[in-house]
């Protein structure tokens, strides 16, 4: 990366979130903290809990705690539908992450630090994420599907770099922004990917859902709707500075779910989008 990014203004360091004299090292003089790092491989996270546990859960604690002390203005911490009605140990831990970072808030005190978090679905290409699976299948001529009816939502890295981005500039502290990101069918995807290949449907693993959801009803009660996302405030706001901005309130039984979402992405996008990423 570093032999990428050739900048005099940037420094990289080696480290490790659960490394807490490190954090506060590297956040030290930042105005601005961007927190991604995660374990999060489901099967990895349910095999190892403890190293999940340390760290996206400890890890978390340790950038709230080197935010604060260093006076960091704003940290945004980066979340995933997975956080939302958990059924893995990777979910848990993300929603675990999710509470703490929007609490960061009545920690900071004095020192005035505004946590928020952005929530948002699978990233196009990720390290883990199908594509490279059913390309690495491709070359024998079988994809294996789990469900024929499995959707999830997607957004590529550019979309999701340019969210935090603008959330960076939004946020007041305290507030869930889940963007407005379309939804696709995994057996789509599949089709998109190796159109000549076999389909096998092989049943829906341990600590999957056939359906996403990033906005739950329950949250949708103190949410609000903006042209390019929804916004969640918290329910518990004890520092009294989470003002909401003129959104639109959300209708009465209101869930933001991958199968019912509006905006889809067919065969033919998905074709373009993955030929465009060069796979």
């Amino acid at each position: 990366m570093q032999k990428e990014l050739k900048d005099d203004r940037l420094r990289f360091f080696i480290g490790d979130v659960r490394d807490k004299d490190r954090l506060y090292r590297a956040a030290s003089g930042a105005d601005f903290l961007i927190h991604a790092a995660a374990m999060k491989q489901v099967p990895a996270c349910e095999y190892n809990p403890i190293e999940a546990v340390r760290t996206n859960i400890d890890g978390t604690i340790n950038v709230i705690d080197a935010a604060i002390d260093n006076s960091v203005k704003k940290v945004i911490g980066i979340s995933t539908d997975k956080a939302v009605h958990p059924v893995n140990l990777y979910g848990a831990t993300k929603m675990t992450a999710e509470k703490l970072l929007v609490q960061g808030n009545s920690y900071s005190g004095d020192k005035g630090t505004k946590f928020s978090v952005v929530r948002y679905g699978n990233v196009i290409g990720s390290r883990g994420s199908v594509i490279p699976l059913f390309l690495e299948q491709k070359k024998n001529g079988l994809i294996t599907i789990t469900d024929t009816k499995m959707t999830r939502f997607w957004i590529s890295l550019e979309e999701g770099v340019k969210l935090v981005i603008e959330c960076i500039k939004k946020m007041k502290g305290g507030e869930t922004f889940v963007p407005k990101i379309p939804s696709m069918k995994l057996i789509d995807l599949a089709e998109a990917v190796a159109p000549e290949c076999e389909k096998r449907i092989i049943g829906i693993r341990p600590g999957e859902k056939i359906h996403e959801v990033l906005l739950t009803e329950d949250e949708a009660r103190h949410s609000l709707e903006f042209e390019s996302y929804y916004v969640i405030y918290p329910e518990y706001n004890f520092w009294r500075e989470s003002n909401p901005e003129n959104g639109k309130m959300l209708e009465e039984g209101f869930k933001y779910s991958s199968d019912t979402n509006n905006n889809w992405i067919n065969i033919n996008q998905l074709k373009e989008l993955i030929n465009c990423k060069k796979y």
